[in-house]
């Protein structure tokens, strides 16, 4: 049995893969499908899991993507960031404020995932943007 934690790693990296390769929605459930297969991923929770996440994110793209640019300065555009964090501050958005998971479950994983595939001031990042969304959004 995968851990929520485990569970959030795989959609991170899923995200994270769709990201880099441009995939449009038609051809996301054929990439889902192989990347759990890929992954020997057969638990239904953690497929249920990846592709709430992956769609809700693409349902509400707009206002995730507006959510971390109201965050970034003037000279800062998405399309600066690297990917990896734009895919942790996706999946952190969409859980805190569509999945309405505890903000401080979600963000500590957020971090987590930025020390670990991040670069040294990726976990720091995450967590000053996740922490600007909670407060913009009046998250208690």
């Amino acid at each position: 049995m995968m851990n929520r934690s485990e569970t959030r790693k795989v959609a991170f990296e899923l995200i994270y893969s769709l990201e880099i390769q441009k995939i449009s929605r038609d051809e996301y459930e054929e990439q889902i499908n192989l990347f759990l297969e890929n992954n020997g991923i057969e638990e239904n929770k953690v497929k249920e899991y990846v592709q709430d996440v992956i769609y809700g994110i693409e349902d509400h793209k707009e206002e995730i993507l507006d959510q971390i640019n109201k965050e970034l300065s003037e000279k800062w555009e998405i399309s600066r960031l690297s990917k990896i964090n734009v895919a942790i501050l996706k999946l952190a958005i969409y859980e805190i404020l569509y999945k309405k998971i505890p903000y401080k479950v979600v963000i500590n994983e957020a971090v987590e995932l930025a020390k670990k595939y991040g670069d040294d001031s990726a976990s720091s990042f995450v967590n000053g943007i996740l922490a600007s969304v909670v407060k913009n959004n009046n998250i208690e």
